[in-house]
């Protein structure tokens, strides 16, 4: 039995370094996995910014073979996930065909193709924003009191120092905000080990 039916055993998911050293290793099954995991959301974008299905299949091939370059000239690290390395590369290698064929593309139609294609690098920001505010509020869930409704008061519900002096009891605003001070760097060292751990 092949190494690579223990990387990507029939339907199971495979990491994109499991893909990655299929690929190094000039597996079938390791770029079929490309195929069938990234190719349908790319002939989507070509398809419906003036392209074909079989322009969309030359375009992906080129791109997987300039993945498998990199993959086989030099140690590949991936800065992003594998799918969008991917789009990346087919984005960049369409809007050059687009801009070769003028008179069916104009500057105005590579323009509005652009911001399309920001689509997905924007969900991808978003997704990174979205997992560092669970993040945090898990570590402001940990934090207890009155540290929790202390910072709550101080950066949500924009309470004054004065307020919160008068709230939690403090004789006067400077303890209120060393306090706050003391509060902010716990929160902060359980948000940046929570962080490393993963």
């Amino acid at each position: 039995m092949s190494k690579i039916r223990q990387i990507l055993p029939l339907s199971t998911e495979a990491s994109d370094q499991e893909i990655i050293d299929g690929v190094s290793r000039g597996d079938s099954r390791a770029i079929n996995k490309i195929y069938k995991s990234y190719f349908p959301s790319v002939a989507h974008m070509i398809i419906n910014n003036n392209g074909s299905e079989d322009e969309a299949k030359d375009i992906f091939q080129e791109a997987v073979m300039v993945l498998y370059d990199k993959i086989t000239q030099q140690k590949f690290e991936l800065s992003s996930k594998l799918g969008t390395f991917l789009y990346a590369v087919c984005r960049r290698l369409w809007l050059k065909q687009l801009t070769r064929k003028g008179n069916t593309a104009n500057t105005s139609d590579i323009s509005d193709f652009e911001d399309i294609l920001h689509v997905e690098e924007d969900i991808e920001k978003h997704d990174e924003i979205e997992s560092r505010f669970e993040q945090m509020n898990i570590a402001l869930s940990e934090l207890g009191e009155p540290c929790q409704t202390l910072l709550k008061d101080f950066y949500i519900a924009n309470m004054s120092m004065q307020d919160i002096r008068d709230k939690f009891g403090y004789t006067n605003t400077d303890n209120a905000k060393t306090q706050k001070y003391k509060c902010l760097q716990r929160l902060k060292k359980i948000f940046f080990n929570s962080t490393l751990e993963k």
